[in-house]
């Protein structure tokens, strides 16, 4: 199990920084300095690796982010770490690997947008519901509405066609999201609390 371990670690660190498809088999095993033929014996093909990278990356967000959720100050607080901790794992992702797991490998790309929906709907609906007991967001707000609109965005955050590669980092369109995320829920109080931390972290 280590060595499994070991291999999809270090696959996935090529992967993200090189993109899918510049990344070969040959590339993985002679970076692991192992044989192709080793490899094999853990793996089934690129595919098979790619998908338990994927899902090794998952859990390993779902742990992050139930993390920051349990020691955060407050509702907004939460969003910000939240943001900064995906805007931080962005920054390391070449921005080609999204449209290749799109296109190239649609199954690992299913289970990603599955687990996501299914642990980050949770994670966002017990915010809002959080941040109105606050009294940070708006007691109008619809919880299960508005997590099911975030995970809309998500999806359209990296939309090729809307942000094709190069014209805007994921960055820039995440922080834009985040920033209508809250402002959309925030009440009076909210606002003032989150401005408060945009002028501390400047």
């Amino acid at each position: 199990m280590e060595t499994v371990n070991k291999i999809v670690e270090k696959s996935m660190e090529l992967f993200m920084q090189y993109g899918l498809r510049s990344i070969s088999m040959d590339d993985v095993a002679r970076t692991l300095g192992i044989s192709k033929k080793t490899l094999y014996q853990y793996v089934d093909n690129k595919a098979d690796l790619i998908k338990k990278g994927m899902v090794k990356h998952i859990e390993e967000e779902k742990m992050i982010l139930t993390e920051i959720h349990h020691s955060a100050e407050n509702a907004i607080d939460e969003m910000i770490k939240t943001s900064q901790y995906v805007s931080q794992t962005l920054q390391k992702v070449n921005p080609s690997v999204i449209h290749d797991l799109q296109k190239y490998y649609q199954s690992s790309w299913e289970l990603m947008e599955s687990l996501h929906f299914q642990h980050t709907y949770f994670l966002i609906k017990k915010n809002i519901e959080k941040g109105i007991e606050e009294g940070f967001y708006r007691e109008d707000v619809h919880a299960d509405i508005v997590a099911k609109l975030y995970i809309g965005r998500i999806d359209l955050v990296v939309d090729k066609n809307l942000f094709p590669i190069g014209e805007y980092s994921f960055l820039q369109v995440h922080d834009h999201m985040i920033r209508c995320h809250l402002y959309g829920i925030m009440s009076e109080k909210g606002i003032k609390v989150f401005e408060e931390y945009i002028t501390k972290s400047k």
